[in-house]
């Protein structure tokens, strides 16, 4: 059983008519588990609290900038930390003023931060490669350990993705001491529109084809 596959959705209508192999008939300790985090830990529970109240109050109405600003004026985070890619600079600038006239401090780092070299993490020399306007961008890695430990330092209550690469985000996310949402998930082929994948993945898209 997996979950993408159900029909019956029990757990929505809290039915104990499961599906066979439903986790909610096999993992029965797993949520058992999760309640007792909520009861426990007071900070989990109210930063989903808190989440469940924006989803309820924004939906269908507010984009997910404003989400975030709600879900952080709710819990009351001061001090935002922004980790974006250099290929959202842009973008980056636009959410770190829009976040400051909302009133909160905002601490923002470029994933190049540190200009190290990609063969100084091990990638090989040809997985190097300038770039269209000719910047060095293509051999200096991304940085996302430094991003994290940046905003670490400067105490930041939230860190907000702003496109950091695949792989790169979940090693920002894994080093951030403070709790990380995604505010754009990097597609460069998609305008930043994973899902557009998802949808024209029965028309037998381009993308789905394998290189010669």
């Amino acid at each position: 059983m997996n979950c993408e596959s159900c029909k019956k959705l029990s757990c929505v209508v809290r039915s104990e008519d499961y599906p066979k192999n439903c986790p909610m008939a096999t993992s029965r300790e797993v949520f058992e588990e999760a309640r007792k985090i909520y009861e426990k830990d007071s900070e989990t529970r109210r930063m989903a609290a808190e989440a469940s109240i924006v989803e309820a109050v924004g939906y269908m109405q507010w984009p997910r900038l404003r989400d975030t600003i709600e879900f952080a004026r709710r819990m009351g985070y001061k001090k935002l930390g922004l980790a974006f890619c250099i290929g959202l600079q842009k973008e980056a600038e636009t959410a770190a003023r829009i976040l400051r006239e909302w009133g909160f401090e905002v601490v923002s780092v470029m994933c190049k931060t540190g200009s190290f070299l990609k063969t100084e993490i091990g990638v090989p020399e040809e997985y190097t490669m300038y770039s269209k306007t000719g910047y060095l961008i293509g051999t200096v890695t991304c940085n996302p350990v430094a991003q994290a430990l940046y905003l670490n330092k400067h105490r930041t209550e939230l860190n907000i993705i702003v496109g950091l690469c695949v792989g790169h985000d979940a090693v920002f996310t894994k080093h951030s001491e403070a709790p990380v949402t995604t505010l754009i998930a990097k597609d460069r082929v998609l305008s930043h529109n994973p899902a557009a994948a998802l949808y024209t993945y029965y028309w037998n898209s381009y993308w789905m084809k394998e290189k010669v």
